[in-house]
């Protein structure tokens, strides 16, 4: 006996969502008649017969939510991910969670995966080279609800969750400028991301407002990884134009440029005090400990999940398009100056 056509056989054809082939053909106000029309063809013409039992499951929800994250190498994600939980377990949903590996094209496969087990809606931490924005349109476009959090595709109209980066990254660069550092460099992140933005223009802020100049040689490409660090400090040492204060996109490339620095005898934080942001738990293990930013990592997966589930529950999107989160700083050895 064949397998009987179910409403998500009939979604998948029609490269729709589930939730919006449900609400078309119970005839709902916020279904086009076009599309209400195309979905009953493509019933007929598969043969669908509803389920009398799943006609009580409010709009055909799977009770599934999609995660995908970068990476699981720190300990940010997976406090996220904590956060996420919390929220989603109290309403009786399960989370799927995906790692793209920081890779635009493994971080498709994972979309398309978890759309294809027809999850309910999306919290989505994208790849530092992601080139999945018109997927992710796509997504939303046909009635996906999708949520960014900490790194987000700021051209999509949907909500997200972060850290106020440039206002922490500007309150970073001062406690260098307090510490007596006149000559600072900031390590940047990937030039796409968001959080590299605000977290350059916070730097930039500081600056200005202490009334010291702006040097485009101390804006210095280096990335989010421990070796992207490494490399950044051996171009800035061989460039002879040395720095008496760093601060870095993140703590693993603040790592980096630590050990490198100390490799090459330069004392932290005598001759370079270092700052770092996110707070992975090397910052207390590395010596001279690293001072950095703490982001509010379970709170940010809890917002997230309450803004998904918000759009999941009401059907539409949620009128919050952004939640901006406070950060705490934590000053610890490798930036306070003895002299």
């Amino acid at each position: 006996m064949d397998k009987p056509v179910t409403i998500f056989d009939v979604a998948f054809a029609l490269d729709l969502s589930p939730s919006t082939v449900s609400r078309a053909m119970n005839d709902r106000w916020d279904v086009s008649p076009e599309t209400r029309r195309k979905v009953l063809a493509k019933a007929a013409e598969m043969n669908y017969r509803p389920n009398v039992l799943s006609l009580g499951l409010k709009g055909c929800q799977t009770y599934t939510i999609g995660v995908v994250i970068p990476e699981f190498e720190n300990s940010f994600f997976a406090e996220v991910i904590n956060g996420i939980n919390s929220v989603l377990r109290a309403h009786n949903y399960q989370i799927l969670i995906c790692q793209s590996g920081e890779d635009d094209s493994m971080e498709l496969d994972n979309l398309r995966l978890l759309e294809s087990r027809f999850v309910d809606g999306y919290l989505v931490s994208v790849a530092h080279d992601t080139a999945n924005k018109e997927h992710y349109k796509s997504l939303v476009n046909k009635g996906f609800p999708v949520v960014f959090f900490n790194r987000i595709c700021s051209e999509i109209d949907v909500p997200s969750v972060v850290v106020d980066d440039r206002k922490y990254a500007a309150l970073a660069t001062e406690h260098l400028i307090r510490q007596g550092c006149r000559k600072i460099v900031h390590l940047l992140g990937p030039e796409n991301l968001k959080v590299s933005k605000d977290r350059k223009q916070g730097y930039i802020d500081s600056l200005t407002a202490n009334g010291m100049p702006v040097d485009d040689s101390l804006l210095v490409p280096a990335g989010i990884f421990m070796e992207d660090g490494t490399r950044a400090v051996r171009r800035i040492l061989k460039s002879g134009n040395i720095p008496d204060g760093l601060f870095a996109v993140n703590d693993p490339c603040a790592i980096g440029a630590m050990k490198e620095l100390k490799k090459a005898g330069i004392n932290i934080p005598d001759d370079i005090a270092i700052i770092g942001f996110s707070e992975s738990p090397m910052a207390t293990i590395i010596e001279p400990n690293l001072s950095s930013i703490k982001q509010p990592t379970f709170e940010i997966g809890a917002s997230s999940a309450r803004l998904l589930l918000e759009w999941i529950q009401t059907g539409r999107m949620p009128q919050t398009r952004q939640v901006k989160l406070d950060a705490t700083l934590n000053v610890r050895a490798s930036s306070l100056k003895h002299g």
